[in-house]
């Protein structure tokens, strides 16, 4: 039996044919599905990266807040709003206290990170700070120094939002906060240096209500002053075994812990001068000098917890008395003002 080759040809040529009409059939739903699949996984992919990236700078910002003991704002703040409320005579408006918070915390912030990322050899290097969060790893200085930039941003917003004298003086501000951060270097009265970033607060408050600076308000921010020196002496003392072996400069350092505490104790004495000062200059009454008093058995108390030989309650005499001081102080002197209106 013979097989015609033209036959054969002509079958392949159609079956050929009509296989790849299926496949040209197929394609395009095969590649539909394709896409689809790819656009579902990807999007669910990129929705999981973006999840976690979320959680990891919330992550980031709580360990940030801790690592600048965000709750310690309570010292400075309510000084500045007895600052405000001095100004005031009275309760100053909403918009004005907002504003004022706003700038303190963005002030104190932008402080402390700028002082943790430029002290991160110095933490790492000594026992009892090796744990923050720079030298033990759980925040870069890049993200440090990004959440200090944001801060100082906010402290900006908040003058620019309280009046013109507060925006032009708020690089003067953040000079004064950040510039603490070095002293150690070079003098061994840092700690008023640190004093007077927490100092200017009222000052800064009775300008963001006023528009102007009264040269009486100065008399508290002499008194914060010297209460902060004196309790940063207090805190200093832990570290004077290091501060010697590194050659930073410290009051504990260069006349001992026992003198240390002497000194401190005369700041707290003397701070005492300018608060009396104070509340004589705008005529408060019995309310006021109430809360001289509880401020000055605070500070009494708060040296009775520090010996020369034992800094073991140095915490408790650093933040719980010291919160009470400054709370206190902004209750009994605000009830006295709103006393007499």
């Amino acid at each position: 039996m013979m097989i015609d080759l033209r036959v054969v040809e002509i079958l392949e040529r159609k079956m050929a044919q009509s296989l790849d009409s299926r496949v040209d059939t197929q394609l395009p739903v095969a590649n539909f599905a394709q896409q689809v699949t790819d656009g579902f996984f990807g999007h669910t992919f990129r929705l999981q990266y973006e999840v976690r990236m979320f959680r990891r700078f919330f992550h980031n910002l709580s360990v940030t807040l801790e690592m600048i003991k965000f709750e310690h704002s309570v010292f400075a703040l309510p000084f500045a709003l007895t600052g405000a409320v001095l100004a005031a005579q009275g309760w100053p408006s909403g918009r004005q206290i907002l504003w004022i918070v706003v700038a303190m915390v963005g002030a104190r912030s932008c402080a402390m990170a700028f002082n943790r990322l430029i002290d991160a050899r110095w933490d790492a290097a000594n026992p009892r700070t090796r744990t923050r969060a720079i030298p033990a790893g759980l925040l870069t200085p890049a993200f440090v120094a990004a959440f200090a930039a944001v801060s100082a941003a906010v402290l900006a917003i908040a003058a620019w939002q309280l009046n013109p004298l507060c925006l032009m003086l708020s690089p003067v501000a953040l000079g004064i906060v950040c510039f603490y951060s070095y002293t150690k270097r070079f003098t061994a009265w840092s700690h008023l240096v640190l004093g007077l970033s927490l100092g200017i607060a009222p000052a800064a408050a009775w300008i963001a209500v006023r528009g102007s600076l009264d040269p009486a308000i100065l008399l508290l921010t002499a008194a914060v002053m010297l209460w902060t020196a004196g309790f940063d002496i207090i805190y200093a003392c832990q570290d004077v075994d290091f501060d010697r072996s590194t050659g930073l400069y410290s009051i504990p350092n260069r006349w001992g812990v026992p003198r240390a505490l002497g000194i401190s104790t005369a700041m707290h004495a003397v701070m005492m001068i300018p608060l009396a000062a104070l509340a004589l200059h705008f005529h408060l009454g019995w309310i006021a000098a109430l809360g001289l008093a509880i401020v000055a058995a605070l500070l009494i108390y708060e040296h009775s917890l520090v010996k020369p030989g034992d800094l073991s309650r140095v915490s408790p005499a650093f933040f719980n008395v010291n919160a009470w001081i400054s709370l206190l102080f902004f209750a009994f002197w605000s009830a006295d003002i709103f006393w007499r209106r």
